[in-house]
């Protein structure tokens, strides 16, 4: 018998997940634990594992769909139960009665015949149709053999635009099948030889007009057939526009009949929608491909978990921000020189685990900046250890991934560590224990322009450090003799922002002095 497989928890308090891509299709046979799908959760993409060894009967929910956790999302016929075969069959047979009963009552015989092939489409004479569950059911609903479709997604896939595409093409094919097959009528009075001519213009009408999407405040009629005379058609081809689109009350012979009032009032109108188009376009107003001047997308995933996150932390702790500067000449010095030691060993050595140790050591002098509030118990919750998280800007939204114990780790191992989580975090692979458990954040705005920032705290955390460029600037230096000169130097900029329920302006001051020490002197950074 086949076996159901429900969506399972995937992360600690987690009620729904976003089908983001099957990994599998009807007639896949699978092995206990292979990825089967990617469902997008808590600022996290999850790989979930079938619980079976068997092969894939159907596919319960489309790609990009909000399931909830507990709903079934796949049929299986498990190893060493009934094969798909015999599950098949006695499938096809239940669709075959139901598709009679609907015949029966409908009397639309195609209809059950669409119905009966159904789940035949896993398989076709030729081989298998490689296409998502979505793809299938448009192709069911647009009346398109999927077997006939040429697939342009990797390995061949038959994805939705070329269902679309492909249903598009036959509709054009039997439009010009019929309008080569029924000459155009002409208006009473004219010759057969006028009608010739108004089928020929017809024609190359039908040849040479491209019909641009319509402007926006205009309404095409998008009709399959529309009578006019020669002289009309021809009027509509000076013009650039499609017959068919124009719109028109008056019928002849029960068809729609357009004049070439019709046609020219149709084209001033389309005249003056791209006129007010463009005119929005030099405004300002960027037009989509589509011509749409917005389009709109749901709100939710990791881009929904991300906000309401930020939402939480802003509206919840009372945000101050510090600002400050620091002469890093000696720090960009000494990276320098361990940088080449450190490629030696596979490690590319950046600024940001400098920053973290220097952190760390400033965490351990003031201790009050490693605290979180518990506001159901009313507590304060002193952090003994030190998880520092690094915002990773990413094509989902920004993921913290989380060093833990950053205190009893080198450089060369905070580097690698850091690394391999950040490059996960873009991948889209990193696992949500690997984002969570992180007692203060520093987040890098210097990697794409930026100098001082207003971070928002990574809540329940109540302080994040955020990185300016390294720019060089010039400073005001004081030899040992007490004589000042001017030099240039590398100066980095800091923005500390903190939660001003438990931590003071003061105690945030002396935690940046306390950085800088170390940034400007990062010998001293052997000594932690």
């Amino acid at each position: 018998m086949p076996q159901e497989f429900k969506l399972p928890d995937v992360g600690e308090g987690v009620a729904e997940g976003e089908l983001v891509e099957w990994l599998v299709e009807p007639g896949d046979t699978v092995e206990e634990d292979q990825a089967v799908a990617k469902v997008e959760t808590d600022k996290a993409l999850v790989d979930v594992p079938s619980p079976y060894n068997g092969t894939v009967k159907e596919l319960l929910a489309e790609e990009g769909e909000m399931v909830p956790v507990g709903n079934v999302i796949m049929v299986y016929n498990v190893e060493g139960q009934d094969d798909l075969d015999d599950t098949s069959s006695s499938a096809d047979a239940a669709a075959d009665a139901d598709a009679e009963s609907a015949a029966a009552d409908a009397g639309d015989d195609a209809a059950a015949s669409a119905d009966a092939g159904e789940t035949e489409e896993v398989e076709t004479p030729e081989g298998r149709v490689f296409a998502p569950p979505s793809a299938r059911k448009l192709a069911r609903e647009l009346g398109v053999d999927i077997s006939q479709v040429d697939g342009t997604g990797p390995s061949g896939r038959v994805t939705d635009a070329d269902v679309q595409a492909h249903a598009d093409a036959g509709e054009a094919d039997d439009a010009a099948a019929e309008e080569s097959a029924e000459p155009a009528t002409a208006e009473s009075g004219d010759a057969g030889g006028a009608a010739a001519g108004g089928s020929t213009a017809s024609a190359q009408s039908a040849q040479t007009t491209q019909s641009a999407p319509s402007p926006q405040g205009v309404e095409a009629a998008g009709r399959e057939k529309t009578l006019a005379a020669p002289a009309t058609r021809k009027l509509a081809d000076e013009k650039g526009v499609d017959i068919d689109d124009v719109p028109t009350d008056e019928t002849r012979d029960g068809e729609a009949f357009v004049t070439p009032e019709a046609v020219t009032e149709y084209a001033e109108a389309m005249q003056q929608a791209q006129e007010a188009d463009a005119g929005a376009m030099a405004a300002g107003e960027s037009m989509g491909a589509d011509g749409q001047r917005e389009t709109r997308e749901p709100y939710k995933g990791v881009r929904k978990t991300i906000g309401d996150a930020m939402a939480n932390s802003k509206y919840t702790a009372p945000h101050v921000t510090h600002h400050d500067e620091v002469d890093v000449t000696e720090l960009v010095e000494t990276r320098k020189r361990l940088k080449g030691e450190a490629e030696e060993r596979g490690i590319r050595l950046t600024y940001m685990p400098f920053v973290m140790k220097a952190v760390v050591a400033a965490l351990k002098e003031y201790p009050q900046m490693n605290v979180s509030l518990d506001e159901e118990n009313e507590e304060l919750v002193t952090k003994h250890y030190y998880n520092i998280g690094v915002a990773t800007a990413t094509e989902a939204g920004l993921m913290v991934p989380v060093i833990d114990a950053a205190d009893r780790k080198g450089l060369l191992q905070l580097s690698s560590e850091m690394n391999e989580k950040v490059q996960k975090a873009r991948d889209r692979t990193i696992s949500i224990d690997e984002m969570r458990g992180g007692t203060f954040t520093i987040t890098n705005i210097g990697g794409i322009g930026g100098e001082y920032a207003t971070p928002i705290i990574n809540h329940p955390e109540s302080a994040i450090l955020a990185l300016g460029e390294i720019k060089k600037k010039p400073r005001v230096m004081t030899d040992e003799n007490g004589e000042d000169s001017i030099e240039i130097r590398h100066v980095l900029t800091l923005s500390l922002s903190f939660d001003h329920r438990i931590i003071d302006g003061a105690d945030g001051a002396r935690f940046t002095n306390e950085v800088k020490k170390y940034l400007e002197n990062p010998e001293l950074l052997l000594l932690e």
